[in-house]
């Protein structure tokens, strides 16, 4: 027998989860009939467990609800970013091997000719009628037509989620299925609910995209404790700060830029909203400048937790904010898996040298069909990076400094974007900032800027070199930017994370 979604004693009729900006509102009777609708739909359609299912699509009342029904299908489900290329989408429905494919008919893809480059082969859904796709049926309807009871034989499904592909080309995070039945705690739920306190009390508000891990695993995680989430369709600082005040919202997660289009509002509007309700505020996805993180809890109090995590979750840092009032800077300390940082070899390090981190003792995953790309993330001792670059304090707190991948090296001298960027967010006319090695003849790499303004009429050469002179006085001369361009608009994702990639891309020869 499947063990229901909502936990024992939980008010079959308690509001599992809403839509900020529709008003939708689920229950937690509805959500176990509708996922249950869901299982049965894909076990129909032949979709056997450990095989894979992609869905894109932005969100909406019924991705959570299929994601439930998915998680009790013993299926791996992708949950693709609606904001990639139609051959960056076509190339993972490909990669993760789906045989069925659930879109949204209104997404920006879907409309420039994405169906028409996908295999012949693949089942598709579509979620609303009226695409023009009369070869696909329609989500919604056909999962109204099947049972609300649970399916035989029901197993514990898992997301395979892609890396950002921020320094190249995404990556399946594929771990093994639990086989074990549906409804019972995962890894996720073990190691989220006792952290952030989440439990029936919560009400949990979701600000970024689902398609992404963090708001998808904590999101699920508060239904599964018995909680409430309010999902934001979209991102807005003024209207997270609506939400908070009318749902009383005690538990959120941000990613850094959020707290600065936050912070940039209007004092006089900001400071008028009621966030007395708010017990925590969770922020991760990218290291938040000291200043900002000084200034939230300034305003927002001792409520702000951190922590340090990828997709792979192959590790996980944490820190309370009477921690980082006493370590400023750092992302925490390791509470799954065991922190080391190492040279280019994958050699240890002392204590306070600057290099890759690396995790042992944690969860072991695999790039899905890549093994060279898997083999890369693993030193000799069989530790895990992803990449980033830090060192650690003689208490094991780990302070974050960059990518490796985007690491400048300027005259055989490592500057680290990061530490820049910081600095120049401080400045009161700068929204967004984005740092980069641009060619040098003479240095190989010397340092560019590209500043997203608060306004678009501030832009002149007078600021650049303004913002110059800022960095001058805060940075060693050889990390301060030679040239500073503007962009209205950096591209970074709703995680927080700067494509950087496609920064560089402008000044690189292709």
């Amino acid at each position: 027998m499947l063990i229901p979604i909502r936990p024992l004693r939980v008010d079959p009729e308690k509001i599992a989860f809403q839509m900020c900006e529709s008003g939708e509102q689920v229950t937690y009777a509805q959500l176990e009939a509708r996922a249950n609708q869901v299982a049965h739909l894909v076990s129909d359609l032949g979709i056997l467990p450990g095989q894979h299912v992609a869905v894109l699509m932005n969100n909406c009342r019924e991705l959570l609800e299929l994601c439930f029904g998915l998680d009790r299908c013993g299926v791996y489900y992708t949950l693709i970013s609606t904001r990639l290329t139609v051959d960056e989408i076509d190339y993972i429905v490909r990669d993760c091997e789906a045989r069925l494919f659930v879109y949204a008919p209104t997404v920006e893809a879907v409309e420039l000719g994405l169906l028409s480059q996908l295999p012949s082969t693949l089942q598709c859904m579509s979620l609303g009628a009226g695409d023009g796709q009369s070869a696909h049926g329609n989500w919604v309807f056909e999962c109204a037509q099947k049972p609300t009871s649970p399916i035989a034989h029901a197993l514990q499904g898992s997301d395979m989620l892609y890396s950002s592909g921020t320094t190249g080309r995404p990556k399946g995070v594929l771990w093994p299925l639990p086989k074990t039945a549906a409804g019972q705690q995962t890894m996720l739920v073990k190691l989220l609910a006792p952290l952030f306190g989440y439990d029936a009390d919560s009400h949990y508000l979701s600000t970024a995209p689902l398609y992404h891990a963090a708001p998808l695993r904590h999101s699920m995680t508060v239904i599964k404790m018995g909680g409430t989430v309010t999902v934001m369709e979209r991102f807005d600082a003024l209207l997270a700060l609506q939400t908070i005040e009318r749902c009383r919202i005690t538990h959120s997660q941000w990613v850094p830029t959020m707290f600065v289009r936050m912070l940039k509002l209007d004092p006089a509007t900001r400071e008028n909203f009621d966030l007395s309700s708010m017990k925590m505020a969770v922020h991760a996805a990218a290291p938040c400048p000291v200043d900002v993180k000084e200034k939230m809890m300034d305003w927002w109090g001792p409520i702000v937790h951190e922590y340090y995590a990828g997709t792979e979750n192959n590790g996980f840092c944490s820190i309370t904010p009477t921690e980082w009032l006493a370590h400023k800077g750092s992302v925490g300390r390791a509470s799954q898996g065991k922190l080391h940082i190492c040279d280019e070899e994958g050699v240890p390090l002392e204590v306070g040298q600057v290099g890759a981190v690396y995790f042992s003792e944690g969860p072991q995953f695999t790039y899905h069909n890549d093994p060279g790309a898997t083999a890369q993330t693993r030193n000799a001792l069989g530790w895990t990076t992803l990449g980033d670059i830090g060192h650690l304090d003689e208490e094991g707190y780990l302070y974050l400094v960059d990518r490796k991948a985007f690491m400048i090296i300027s005259g055989g001298v490592n500057i680290y974007p990061q530490e820049i960027e910081n600095v120049l967010l401080q400045h009161p006319k700068v929204m967004d900032a984005a740092v980069v090695g641009v060619p040098n003849s003479d240095w190989g790499e010397e340092v560019k800027a590209v500043i997203q303004p608060m306004h678009a009429s501030d832009v002149s050469p007078a600021l650049a070199d303004e913002l110059k002179a800022f960095c001058r006085t805060k940075l060693a001369d050889f990390k301060c930017p030679r040239s500073i361009d503007f962009d209205l608009e950096l591209p970074r994702l709703p995680t927080g994370k700067l494509y950087k990639k496609l920064v560089k891309q402008r000044y690189w020869p292709q």
